[in-house]
């Protein structure tokens, strides 16, 4: 190891050693700032996996692939089984963990943030209406009647990820507050997205098990309101959750939502409290150190701290701790796997003319680009022109027009409701699939163009976003 290495491993400060990667306590990032950071490193991620799931799905390896993807998956336990495909283990089970996200952020996001203030959450929300009515209303006149009605829903999702990861790009030229609005968009957009798939996306119901859902989702309340706030007990009825509603009929998915929504945003102790146990443990930490000696040998100071670790929990809201700890596995794992099972269609350049014309693909194409630009830009002006709205802070409506284009990247959301509308018609799913990759593709690079010609470099720069 060269000097200079050595000297990255050692900090300035006596008695700490690291890597430059693990200087946890060097930098302080606020949830949003988290959030951001994930979400622009997530976007990345997805672009890679739809361009690997297109590589495979277009070379030699286009059999094994789709093979692949319909591999049966068995869970079982005594008597008990169940079984489906990988992709239907994907879009079944592991977005559930992507929908509990999505229900946590909209909590969070309700209590205490954009939507918080009625004032700010005006705009937002009235954008996110507006950029999901008109949407499906342009699918559905292009698609009035038979199977290809099924996909009004479509076009009506923005991808959170890619969209604020291409914001984020901008960064430098784009105040904060006009990423806080693509936020709150893409969360309020989330929700008329789960809402559409379990009112208009659900062909059959079985009674029993969704009364048992019912049940389930009841007990989760009871949990909440009797003070309950361990997260196990959660976790474990809303699994629960998820099967019952898998056997009703009703989107498994769904249960990330209620369970969600069921966790309490309560912590266990007041920040006022938990300073003074933390000053108390402190001075017992203090007390008990030995210079020289491993806290592994010290059986005094390995217990305050294992106590200051169960008091930082403690002081944390449930909602707070499992956003945190879930959001990084689903941007990074569960996201990008659903990516690569869903975005590899194949490609017909010979008969890409006769494509582009298809009125599915047609529908889905003009409701992103056209219909969200129409539908945002649109309600957001009228909004404003009625004084019941503001502007966030620092931006021009240019600025909202330009996010309006960037709302055009459906993909995550839209692929998925795709799989739904289109799922025994494999013609539609393919135009489908097509029109939401290329489209989202298109709408990205227009905002970004956008943005970049009516946005100046901010004065002061955020750090904790553009970093």
């Amino acid at each position: 190891m060269n000097q200079q290495n050595k000297k990255s491993l050692k900090s300035t400060v006596k008695g700490v050693f690291h890597a430059p990667w693990e200087k946890s306590f060097d930098k302080i990032l606020t949830p949003f700032e988290e959030f951001i950071h994930q979400q622009t490193t997530s976007g990345l991620l997805l672009m890679a996996m739809a361009v690997l799931a297109l590589i495979l799905a277009n070379g030699p390896l286009a059999a094994d692939y789709t093979h692949f993807l319909h591999t049966p998956v068995s869970i079982g336990a005594g008597s008990w089984s169940l079984e489906m495909s990988l992709h239907h283990f994907i879009n079944d089970g592991l977005m559930a963990l992507f929908f509990f996200i999505v229900g946590l952020e909209l909590k969070r996001e309700i209590l205490v943030g954009e939507l918080a203030n009625l004032r700010n959450a005006v705009l937002p929300i009235g954008a996110a209406i507006g950029g999901m009515l008109v949407p499906a209303l342009i699918y559905f006149a292009i698609n009035p009647e038979g199977d290809a009605s099924r996909g009004w829903g479509i076009p009506m999702a923005t991808d959170i990820a890619f969209a604020i990861g291409a914001l984020a790009l901008l960064a430098s030229r784009v105040p904060r507050a006009l990423i806080t609005f693509l936020v709150a968009l893409a969360i309020v957009d989330d929700l008329g997205a789960v809402v559409v798939i379990a009112v208009f996306y659900t062909d059959t119901i079985v009674f029993g098990p969704l009364i048992a859902a019912v049940g389930l989702f009841g007990l989760l309340l009871m949990f909440n309101l009797s003070g309950i706030r361990k997260v196990t007990p959660y976790l474990i009825v809303a699994a629960l959750l998820w099967y019952a509603l898998l056997q009703s009929g009703v989107h498994a998915t769904l249960a990330g939502i209620f369970g969600a929504l069921s966790v309490p945003a309560i912590p266990r102790y007041k920040p006022e409290l938990f300073s003074e146990h933390v000053k108390e443990l402190m001075q017992r930490f203090d007390a008990s150190h030995q210079p020289g000696q491993s806290i592994m040998t010290n059986d005094e100071l390995r217990a305050v701290v294992q106590t200051l670790e169960n008091g930082v929990h403690s002081v944390e809201a449930p909602l707070q701790r499992l956003e945190h700890a879930w959001h990084m596995p689903v941007a990074f794992i569960v996201i990008p796997i659903f990516a690569l099972a869903n975005a590899g269609i194949p490609l017909a350049f010979d008969s890409l003319g006769d494509a582009l014309m298809h009125p599915v693909l047609l529908g889905v194409s003009l409701g992103l680009l056209l219909g969200k630009f129409i539908g945002i830009a649109g309600v957001s002006w009228l909004l404003l022109k009625l004084g019941v709205a503001v502007l966030p802070k620092d931006t021009r409506f240019t600025q909202i027009a330009g996010v309006s284009l960037l709302a055009g990247i459906g993909f995550t959301m839209s692929i998925f409701v795709a799989e739904l509308g289109f799922a025994h018609q494999p013609e539609y799913l393919l135009m489908a699939k097509t029109g939401i990759l290329a489209t989202s593709m298109l709408a990205g690079i227009a905002g970004l163009v956008w943005l970049f010609l009516v946005s100046k470099p901010v004065k002061t720069l955020d750090r904790g976003i553009s970093e």
